[in-house]
């Protein structure tokens, strides 16, 4: 259900209402009577904290030992693939 913030136009009184969408707006303020003015909502933010909000915090224990095995093995290729291109150009 979506959150409308209102203002009151005689005494400033600010109030959010949860309602549907399909529910009239709101016309008197609670506290004075006054006439109250739908106004636009910064809304909420989201914050994700924590684990489980990336693709791979859902992987299974394999995959994941899989995946770090590669890691490591591909560090180690792309080195000895760097060492020897050097090798190469410098003999050139």
């Amino acid at each position: 259900m979506p959150t409308y913030e209102y203002v009151c136009e005689k005494c400033g009184e600010r109030l959010e209402v949860f309602q549907r969408i399909t529910d009239p707006p709101r016309k008197r303020c609670p506290a004075c009577r006054g006439a109250l003015r739908k106004v636009l909502s910064a809304g909420a933010g989201l914050l994700f904290k924590g684990s489980g909000f990336y693709i791979t915090d859902y992987r299974s224990e394999s995959y994941r030992k899989a995946a770090s095995a590669e890691k490591s093995g591909g560090a180690k290729k792309s080195d000895t693939a760097a060492t020897g291109s050097k090798k190469a150009s410098s003999g050139d």
